[in-house]
């Protein structure tokens, strides 16, 4: 198994350079927003192991909203972000594409303020590769390749198996053997390619077993401490809850009207959207103890297709920014946006307010758990407010959803049985 990795290149933008910075990234396109696989200057189709990227200007819109607290608004720059999902580790994909593609990287870099032109360009991007503070991966270990493989896989055998109606039940069994045997037949003729898997690597195996046990430990290290404290946590988090201002205001029309032109032209849509942390003792150690959950849980129970109850969500991070006062969110979903919102507000809300309430002007809740994103007019009209237009963004397999890959992988481990019962044989062919 190949686990996948994620890389967050932020770096801020020269003042001067905003503007020809937009005309490089839109030449990049062959649709409104969506890369153009084959584009001159980073050829995305060329990294076999890239799921998804995409280039977004970090200009936040709701900077100011920070003065409601009584604090002055910051004086920082805005950012030209980086990212990327990837097979493997993410340093490796990096060194990749700096090795194929130097010139195209240099040209977009170098629009940055700190962009040295001449120095070492791997060097640089890994140094403003920010550290992924939860990170959630639909299925770990399903690589491109195999996606891709799959792909074809079934639209051969869709278009070659026999759809007269079944004489009896030893017939599904019967079409199950001819395709079997027509699959390897296929195979030996190098007509079709079916990758084995990969061995898993034994350093991410350990890592993650360390992570496994070194949590627990600290848990339960922590548990008679927070015990003690909880009461005093959640008077202190009840009584921000009751003061916190709450900015929700309707998006502009301008606004959505941008980001709706970015969306929809795949069955897949992306989604990045920046924002402040409310300031505070409490939003300074609870918002990185909530990524840290939201990690752990990704890493241990959430990695094989559902996110709770979410079932369409490819990829998803979170990343601090600027020392901890922001946070960038980006996610790779199927579906259209209204969809993939109603889906989290009717099945975890709850989860919505943890991983969120923490940014300035978020809807108010109760105790963290309830109202919040449950108050969707509120929800809907911040979660718009916060989200940037994404410039640049590749899907490597565009046209299939989750629910496609799901399927071609049980078509694929149908063929590799030794033996179905006419119902599992039945069931196989209906996949087709």
């Amino acid at each position: 198994m190949t686990p996948q990795g994620q890389f967050t290149v932020v770096a801020p933008i020269a003042a001067d350079r905003l503007p020809p910075l937009r005309a490089l990234l839109l030449s990049m396109n062959a649709s409104p927003g969506v890369a153009d696989p084959g584009n001159a200057l980073l050829p995305f189709a060329q990294f076999p192991q890239l799921h998804f990227a995409r280039f977004v200007i970090l200009d936040d819109p709701t900077l100011a909203d920070i003065e409601v607290y009584g604090v002055p608004r910051p004086r920082l720059p805005i950012y030209l972000a980086f990212m990327g999902d990837c097979d493997g580790a993410a340093a490796d994909c990096l060194a990749e594409m700096v090795t194929r593609s130097p010139a195209g990287l240099r040209q977009i870099f170098g629009l940055c303020a700190d962009f040295p032109p001449e120095g070492d360009l791997l060097a640089w991007l890994r140094a403003h590769d920010l550290p992924v503070a939860a990170s959630y991966v639909n299925w770990v270990g399903r690589t491109v390749q195999q996606i891709q493989q799959e792909s074809i896989l079934q639209q051969v055998l869709s278009a070659r198996v026999d759809r007269t109606p079944l004489e009896s039940a030893d017939d599904a069994r019967t079409r199950w053997r001819e395709m079997v045997n027509f699959v390897r037949t296929e195979v030996d003729k190098r007509r079709l390619t079916l990758t084995p898997a990969a061995p898993t690597p034994l350093s991410w195996l350990f890592a993650k077993w360390m992570n496994l046990v070194a949590t627990l430990l600290v848990a339960l290290l922590a548990a008679p401490f927070l015990l003690v404290l909880s009461p005093l946590l959640i008077l202190r988090l009840r009584r921000l809850e009751t003061s916190d201002p709450e900015l929700c205001p309707r998006p502009s029309a301008s606004l959505l009207l941008e980001l709706q032109t970015l969306e929809d032209q795949d069955v897949t849509n992306q989604y990045t959207a920046f924002g402040s942390v409310k300031p505070g003792a409490l939003r300074r150690w609870l918002t990185p103890a909530v990524f840290a959950v939201i990690q752990f849980t990704a890493r241990h129970l959430f990695n094989r297709g559902y996110l709770g109850r979410v079932q369409t969500i490819h990829f998803a991070r979170w990343v601090f920014v600027d020392g901890k006062r922001r946070v960038l969110f980006a996610s790779n979903y199927d579906g259209g946006h209204q969809a993939y919102m109603d889906d989290f507000i009717n099945k975890v809300a709850w989860g919505l307010n943890v991983a969120f309430s923490s940014g300035v002007g978020w809807p108010h809740t109760d105790f963290l758990l309830t109202r919040g994103a449950r108050r969707e007019s509120f929800f809907k009209y911040f979660q718009r407010r916060h989200q940037l237009p994404t410039q640049v963004w590749y899907k490597a397999y565009p046209g299939l959803t989750l629910c496609d890959m799901e399927r071609n992988a049980r078509i694929r481990q149908g063929l590799e049985q030794h033996d179905l019962s006419a119902a599992q044989a039945l069931a196989w062919l209906k996949l087709l």
